[in-house]
C-alpha cells in the first residue's frame, strides 16, 4: 500500500474535529454556516504547504487548487471533489471517534445509555470482521460524509508531492460547501476549476461507482381551513389538518421505506398544522425522467381535485426541481466511468456500478459542463449516530485516487 495508514486516519480525525454542519434554514446564503470556513482555511493552509498551485478560497467558501502534471503529458485534466459540510440531520460538534477491532456482533457506542450499533439492524457490519472500524460515541454523526472523501484526496495529493518519480497528469482539487442542503454546486465555477471531468469522492461502501442518480424535486402543499367553536362546528368547520391527511392518502404509497433499486418515491419529510392552516413537505425522486414528471404531475393534480371538492383556494401546491439524473450527460463519455472501474480492478476491488438512491454535487456539476461520476468514500449509515467507517475502505479509496491519476486515460 502506497499511502500511510496512520497518517490518513489522523488526517480524518483532524478534519472531523471541525464542526461544519450546514443549515437548510439558511440555504439561500452560501455558505449556509460560517463555520464551514474553519475547515476551508485549514485545508487551504495544508494545500499551500504541499505546494499546490493557484490555491484560492472564494468568498462563498469554494476552495480550489492545482497539482501540476509531472510527466504524464497529453492527458485530460481531471478533478477530485469533496464537500466540507456535514449533515444537518445530527450534530457534528465534538465528535468522539473510536476505533474498534471488529470480531462480529454488536458494537456498544454508549453502554450507559444503551446506544448500540446492531449487527442485526445493520447486517453489512459482518463484512468487516477482522478489520478496524471507526465509530462514534452514539451522540453525533461521524462526518465521514464527506470528510473521508476530503482525507482521501488530500492523502493522495500528499503522496504525489512526496514522490515526484510517480508520474501523473494535471490534477484539480475542489472542496465545496453546502452539499447537504443541496445548494453548494449552484455556485461552483466550472470554468475557473478548469478540469475536463471530475470525480466526487462521496459514495458509500468500497467499490461503489455511480453515474446515475435520482431526478429530484421538492413539493410544499398548503391547506386553508376554517375554525369555529367545536361545539357548534357541524357544517361550518374545515379542519386543515384533516385535509392534509386526506391529501396524503390520495398519493401513491411508494415511500422510501418500501422502495429500492431504481424505484422512485414520494417522501413526506415534514408536516405541521392547526385547524386553520396546515402544510405538507415532500421530496419526489425517480431515476426515470418520465416517471419523475408523473410524480410531479400527481402532486399538482391532486391539489386540483381538492380545490374542486372543497373550493378554489383551499389547497395550493408548489413544486420545484432540485437536480436531474447525470446519466444523460456522463453516458456519452463512458470512458470516465470505465477509467475509474479499471483503476479499482487494478487494486483488486470489484466495481459496484449502480445508481445512487440520492444525489451528489456531481449531478448538478455534470449539467453545468463538468461530467462528474461518484466514487466510494467508504462509510456506512451516513447522517446519524450509527455512522461508521471501516478503515480499509478509507485506505483503498485513497489508493483508488492514486491509481486513477497515475494511469493513462483511454478516451475511446
Amino acid at each position: 500500500m502506497r499511502i500511510s495508514k496512520e497518517r490518513i486516519v489522523e488526517r480524518f480525525k483532524r478534519y472531523i474535529a471541525v464542526d461544519t454542519q450546514s443549515d437548510p434554514e439558511n440555504a439561500d446564503h452560501t455558505p449556509s454556516t460560517e463555520k464551514q470556513f474553519d475547515l476551508a482555511r485549514l485545508l487551504k493552509k495544508e494545500m499551500e504547504e504541499l505546494g499546490l498551485r493557484n490555491v484560492t478560497l472564494s468568498e462563498d467558501c469554494f476552495l480550489f487548487g492545482t497539482l501540476p502534471a509531472n510527466g504524464l503529458e497529453g492527458q485530460p485534466v481531471m478533478g477530485f471533489i469533496a464537500h466540507m459540510d456535514s449533515s444537518p440531520d445530527m450534530s457534528g460538534k465534538d465528535i468522539k471517534p473510536r476505533i474498534v477491532h471488529y470480531e462480529g456482533g454488536d458494537i456498544p457506542l454508549d453502554e450507559k445509555e444503551g446506544i448500540t450499533l446492531s449487527a442485526k439492524t445493520f447486517p453489512e457490519l459482518e463484512r468487516y470482521k477482522g478489520g478496524d472500524i471507526m465509530v462514534t460515541d452514539g451522540h453525533t454523526l461521524l462526518a465521514a460524509d464527506d470528510k473521508a472523501g476530503i482525507a482521501e484526496i488530500m492523502e493522495a495529493v500528499e503522496y504525489l508531492t512526496e514522490h515526484p518519480e510517480v508520474k501523473h497528469g494535471e490534477i484539480k482539487v475542489a472542496f465545496t460547501p453546502d452539499e447537504e442542503v443541496g445548494t453548494g454546486a449552484d455556485h461552483f465555477d466550472v470554468k475557473a476549476f478548469g478540469a475536463d471531468f471530475a470525480y466526487t469522492m462521496d459514495g458509500g461502501e468500497i467499490g461503489e461507482l455511480e453515474f446515475e442518480n435520482f431526478n429530484a424535486a421538492s413539493a410544499v402543499i398548503r391547506f386553508k381551513g376554517r375554525n369555529v367553536h367545536p361545539g357548534y362546528a357541524k357544517g361550518k368547520m374545515v379542519n386543515a389538518q384533516h385535509l392534509a391527511m386526506e391529501y396524503h392518502s390520495y398519493l401513491p404509497t411508494a415511500y422510501p421505506e418500501n422502495t429500492e433499486g431504481y424505484e422512485g418515491f414520494y417522501h413526506l419529510t415534514n408536516m405541521s398544522g392547526t385547524v386553520e392552516e396546515a402544510e405538507l413537505h415532500y421530496i419526489l425522486r425517480d431515476h426515470d425522467r418520465e416517471q419523475f414528471e408523473l410524480k410531479k404531475s400527481s402532486v399538482l393534480e391532486t391539489a386540483k381535485i381538492f380545490n374542486e371538492k372543497y373550493g378554489e383556494g383551499t389547497v395550493s401546491a408548489e413544486v420545484k426541481d432540485q437536480y436531474f439524473n447525470m446519466r444523460e450527460v456522463v453516458e456519452p463519455k463512458m470512458y470516465i466511468v470505465n477509467h475509474a472501474a479499471d483503476a479499482m480492478r487494478a487494486l483488486g476491488i470489484t466495481p459496484k456500478i449502480g445508481a445512487i438512491r440520492g444525489g451528489t454535487d456531481g449531478s448538478k456539476l455534470s449539467f453545468m459542463g463538468l461530467p462528474c461520476p461518484n466514487i466510494f468514500a467508504g462509510g456506512h449509515n451516513f447522517h446519524g449516530r450509527y455512522e461508521y467507517l471501516p478503515l480499509n475502505n478509507l485506505y483503498m479509496a485513497a489508493e483508488t485516487v492514486l491509481q486513477i491519476v497515475t494511469t493513462p486515460v483511454n478516451t475511446k
